[in-house]
């Protein structure tokens, strides 16, 4: 069902707001969500990588998303950005999987779980493979390393703001409706992120 929804056909939709795709797809355009799934298709991807750090898996719950906004579209409140809806339920999913885990593992905490990315990945392989070309084009950045240990020594909320907003490009609103708190708090998270991003790179400065 999914291939034949992201098959490739003739229209194109490229300056059509998110909102009024998924309008037309409640009233039966599926070309309208073809375009709309291929346009966070590969953003999207990356976001649960790093939930869950395993390529395969990642795909599993990429398809899950795009099926469940296929089921739950007339759901879906003009209101919110689609963007967020879309990430919100990519989130709740990767949740869901991460707490199986946890059951499965037999009472390895959340945390622990969400840290590892449920496959004993390090948050720094997460980041990373999540941007193979960018990241394999600098591989031999010295920067570029200890930005990403950096990264991996941030707490897992600082981090999640950090991405979300420099790599993922979300506004502070869609991350604060994403995330279920205020964006004043999301903004703090990301002060927070800055300082010790600045305190933890303070030795390559000084090296420049």
């Amino acid at each position: 069902m999914l291939s034949f929804i992201l098959m490739v056909i003739g229209h194109s939709f490229d300056n059509v707001s998110d909102e009024t795709l998924i309008e037309q797809y409640r009233d039966g355009d599926v070309d309208a969500l073809e375009t709309l799934l291929k346009r966070y298709e590969r953003k999207l991807f990356n976001y649960i990588l790093r939930y869950v750090g395993q390529r395969e898996r990642a795909n599993d719950l990429l398809q899950d998303t795009f099926l469940r906004v296929v089921k739950h579209a007339e759901r879906y409140d003009r209101r919110a950005k689609f963007k967020t809806w879309l990430y919100t339920i990519a989130r709740n999913i990767c949740i869901d999987e991460l707490r199986k885990d946890r059951v499965r593992s037999g009472g390895v905490s959340f945390e622990q779980s969400n840290s590892r990315g449920g496959d004993g990945l390090a948050a720094k392989d997460r980041i990373a493979g999540s941007h193979d070309d960018g990241y394999k084009a600098a591989s031999a950045s010295e920067l570029q390393e200890r930005l990403i240990s950096a990264l991996e020594r941030l707490n897992d909320k600082q981090r999640e703001v950090f991405v979300l907003r420099h790599i993922d490009q979300m506004r502070f609103r869609e991350i604060a409706d994403l995330l279920g708190t205020s964006e004043n708090t999301i903004k703090s998270r990301m002060r927070y992120a800055f300082e010790n991003l600045r305190d933890l790179l303070a030795d390559y400065a000084s090296e420049q």
